[in-house]
């Protein structure tokens, strides 16, 4: 069975990141920002949102694993950060609904939702330069990288919560991500 761990980034959605992947029978947990990635048995990965990069403790170190990993809000962030991308302020901060427009219809994480999709997300802060080997695959009127991805290094990021009943089509998201895992 599919083993996907959920790292806990302290975000107010991430026990139903949980929910969402035990709802597709994957075998899942939340794991603590501390453990040690060498310490956890898993065929992926998913970086919660959370408030800021101020707690993320270990999670930096999953992005060196060789197994895919979803960034989500925060953990998008993450991501690009740790890898030298950047991230900023964004021009509107609070949660609300989003229409997405899918720029890359291949992605195999957010290509089957092309050409567009209505998401809740966050834009405090965002993605606001790609990593590099990393291609845009979504965007917004709101923000320029909604998504994110390196399909070669099975790292991907989306703005938005795929996890949140606002969300259209969230769970999609995380169908793909669990057969991008078990491709892997």
């Amino acid at each position: 069975m599919t083993r996907i761990v959920v790292i806990d980034l302290h975000g107010q959605f991430t026990h139903l990141e949980r929910r969402a992947l035990r709802d597709l029978g994957v075998d899942t947990e939340i794991v603590s920002a501390d453990a040690p990635a060498d310490e956890v048995d898993a065929d992926g990965v998913v970086l919660s949102g959370g408030p800021d990069m101020d707690r993320v403790g270990n999670a930096p170190d999953y992005l060196d694993r060789d197994i895919p990993v979803l960034g989500i809000c925060l953990g998008m962030q993450l991501i690009a950060s740790e890898l030298d991308g950047a991230v900023g302020a964004g021009d509107y901060g609070g949660y609300a609904d989003v229409d997405v427009e899918i720029v890359d219809d291949e992605d195999p994480l957010v290509g089957s939702l092309a050409p567009e999709t209505r998401v809740w997300a966050s834009h405090a802060d965002e993605v606001t330069e790609l990593p590099d080997g990393f291609g845009r695959t979504a965007t917004s009127d709101v923000c320029g990288i909604e998504a994110m991805a390196d399909p070669d290094a099975g790292l991907y990021g989306v703005q938005w919560h795929p996890e949140v009943a606002h969300t259209e089509r969230g769970e999609e998201v995380f169908e793909n991500f669990v057969a991008i895992c078990e491709s892997a």
